[in-house]
């Protein structure tokens, strides 16, 4: 295979990682990580708090096993979630005893490839976050880089190459053990519905390695575009390719297509990939609506929002007005410390407003316009979406051109 990635890999691998792997200590850290990661039992239908309740003699049989080569994975138990668009997401979740190991694999490689991430990548990856992608958005367009070719790969964690992730694996690592473990758990299969299915390729979405491997493949991608001169930004397999016109976004997608393809066995989904100007459209990214000078939460992620109030809301619940309040605060708080980084007011408000009225409406147990105008008591303790917004300066321009923009379909908004 052609070692296309040897110009910016270190001349020195890593041998003797087997010690970390091993060491009761350092396993002892990673079942804590597991545990307060909670997440429902795999195969064998342990759950955390059976896995805690033998801890010390779970974590001494993965040591004895691990030092005698023995270790061998369990398939991972298939389940499907839905998607925005109605299709079904497949999930792959490892048994506890796995999902601890994989998270001393991990511990282990991922300070190792850090070193040859670049900035452009920014999903899941220590000290980077969304809100630090989105502040890049914003950079990139007020710079003139405002065409855009907003790609989507094809059904990429069940695409992966088992034989490309290792070579690339492989460029960092030598320790045999690790790779050996590493591929056994790439190979070990899905259970769904009693079935036994292999897998050949892809590493499955609810794995704990999952997204550092997915930064390691992509990795590749991320350095070829840069040597093709073009700017990209990378949030695990989601990516927008920013040129400063037409024709160089339409030679980006061009390249994009050749080395996702030929290099990483990988296709575009072209119903979701598109080139657009960023002065005149609105793109999506990472939930955020966004075009030059200001951002917004999108459409799917306002109704994401209605749908989580709605069923805490639902005037069936035998709670009162207060015990409601106190089961939306959190949905309110954790939304808006998202989509509020950096907003306009104007999407956060229509909410809050929308919010208050389910609320009257709970109390007095009907569906009338007329409560909207009655405030409650109670309401004094609901948490605002606007007063978690983190302000941006926005040009009264910038202002009025959004609001023309969402009063287009933000109240047709479900």
């Amino acid at each position: 295979m052609k070692r296309w990635n040897e110009k910016y890999h270190d001349r020195f691998k890593h041998h003797s990682l087997s010690g970390q792997l091993m060491d009761s200590r350092l396993l002892e850290e990673s079942w804590k990580k597991v545990k307060s990661n909670r997440g429902s039992g795999g195969v064998d239908g342990e759950t955390i708090g059976s896995f805690e309740a033998k801890k010390d003699l779970k974590l001494a049989e993965i040591r004895r096993l691990l030092k005698e080569k023995r270790y061998e994975p369990s398939p991972v138990r298939r389940v499907e979630i839905p998607k925005p668009d109605g299709r079904m997401r497949p999930l792959g979740i490892p048994t506890v005893t796995d999902r601890v190991v994989q998270q001393r694999l991990k511990d282990i490689l991922e300070p190792i490839f850090e070193e040859i991430f670049l900035e452009g990548s920014h999903g899941y990856r220590p000290g980077k976050d969304a809100h630090q992608a989105m502040r890049k958005v914003e950079g990139y367009i007020e710079r003139g880089y405002s065409w855009l070719v907003d790609a989507d790969i094809q059904g990429f964690f069940d695409h992966v190459n088992h034989g490309i992730l290792m070579d690339l694996v492989r460029e960092k690592i030598a320790d045999g053990r690790i790779l050996d473990l590493l591929e056994a758990f790439l190979n070990c299969g899905v259970m769904k519905e009693g079935n036994f299915e292999e897998t050949l390729e892809g590493t499955p979405q609810g794995g704990v390695i999952s997204p550092l491997l997915a930064n390691i493949y992509l990795n590749h991608f991320d350095r070829r575009m840069g040597e093709e001169g073009f700017l990209l930004l990378r949030y695990a397999d989601d990516f927008l390719v920013f040129c400063k016109s037409k024709e160089d976004a339409e030679k980006a997608l061009t390249r994009t297509e050749r080395i996702l393809g030929d290099e990483l066995k990988l296709s575009l989904n072209y119903k979701k990939t598109r080139i657009l100007n960023a002065k005149e459209e609105l793109g999506e990214f990472l939930g955020f609506n966004f075009t030059e000078g200001y951002l917004a939460p999108s459409k799917r992620a306002m109704n994401d929002y209605k749908d989580a109030i709605r069923l805490a809301t639902r005037r069936s619940r035998p709670k009162n007005v207060s015990m409601v309040i106190a089961d939306i605060n959190p949905i309110i708080r954790g939304w808006g410390k998202y989509y509020g980084y950096r907003t306009i007011d104007m999407p956060l408000s229509t909410l809050d407003s929308w919010t208050r009225m389910r609320v009257r409406c709970f109390k007095a147990k009907k569906r009338s316009r007329w409560i909207i105008a009655k405030r409650l008591p109670e309401e004094r303790g609901l948490i605002s979406l606007l007063s978690l917004r983190t302000p941006r300066p926005i040009t009264y321009e910038g202002e009025h051109r959004m609001r023309a923009v969402y009063l287009n379909w933000v109240r047709t908004v479900r």
